[in-house]
């Protein structure tokens, strides 16, 4: 007669994040600094994981690491998991707390004005506002980490509603001593041969690389980068050029880089986005704000070095 066997403990949420975040940066290091965490305690909380799961799910390599078979199994559950998580502490909350809202913003977007005026208006209400990176809008509506969001398209727009606030004009991002900078403009043939910088996301690749272009040709290649900071480094240090957002020249005091007005392109659209059907009170008052004050970048944005006057 075999032995029963033995109950496993029931998941640790704050564990499955963390292995979540090891399996999205492919490195403990950089899941460790993006959870605030040392390496050997995001170590231990793994090792704590596969032991109640019951199976190894990262395997360490000479550069990073990598899931088990195991581990690719239980990272998409893993995600639905969280994602179930927050929707139902985010429900609770919303049930409980019929006075609070949480407004997501990304780099670069000022949403201050709309803010401060929904304060103002609604002084009894919990306004909160959440920082998101830049492929993070839909997400973390559809998730309920947030209620209303002021981003730039492209992005899944499935089971939201958005509005166009405003549009921003596309310009030639480039190291203050490339061969464009100073021109007074350019156009796409000018840069027809520059490498730019692509991410994973296939659609973010099209607007911002505009591949293809409009004669059909594709976009040159690029290094691939995971984060606004590593774009900027490659760019500063000659190894790309870039097409973003006029106001991208809030990134501050940039000496090392210089923005050029790109001819013959459609602008870029900053938009609030909020989850379809969601009437709440504040949501409404929000939008309302939003569309009356955030009409445009923050100040102006100066052509030439990076955030100089």
């Amino acid at each position: 007669m075999t032995d029963p066997p033995v109950p496993r403990e029931d998941l640790d949420l704050r564990l499955v994040r963390s292995f979540a975040a090891v399996a999205e940066h492919r490195h403990f290091g950089r899941a460790a600094v993006a959870l605030h965490l040392t390496q050997s305690s995001l170590s231990r909380q793994i090792n704590r994981l596969e032991e109640q799961v019951g199976a190894r799910l990262l395997d360490r390599t000479p550069q990073g690491s990598r899931l088990t078979g195991a581990g690719e199994v239980f990272l998409p559950l893993a995600r639905a998991l969280l994602r179930s998580a927050a929707q139902a502490s985010a429900r609770a909350r919303a049930a409980a707390e019929p006075s609070r809202i949480t407004i997501g913003y990304i780099t670069n977007i000022i949403i201050t004005p709309a803010v401060r005026e929904l304060r103002r208006k609604h002084p009894d209400a919990d306004v909160r506002t959440h920082h998101l990176l830049w492929h993070e809008a839909g997400e973390a509506l559809r998730d309920h980490r947030v209620d209303a969001v002021v981003t730039r398209l492209p992005f899944a727009t499935g089971r939201l509603h958005v509005t166009v606030l405003y549009d921003e004009p596309r310009v030639l991002l480039v190291p203050y001593d490339h061969r464009l900078a100073g021109r007074e403009s350019v156009t796409l043939d000018d840069v027809a041969d520059e490498p730019m910088p692509r991410v994973a996301d296939p659609a973010w690749n099209a607007f911002w690389r505009i591949d293809p272009r409009p004669d059909g040709s594709s976009a040159p290649g690029g290094p691939v980068v995971d984060s606004v900071e590593d774009k900027i480094e490659l760019i500063a240090a000659g190894q790309a050029v870039a097409i973003v957002p006029l106001g991208s020249g809030t990134i501050g005091p940039r000496p090392d880089l210089a923005l050029i007005p790109l001819e013959g392109v459609e602008p870029s659209h900053v938009v609030l986005a909020t989850r379809a059907g969601d009437r709440s009170r504040l949501v409404t008052a929000f939008r309302k704000h939003a569309e009356a004050l955030l009409t445009g970048p923050g100040g102006a944005h100066p052509v030439g070095p990076a955030g100089r006057p």
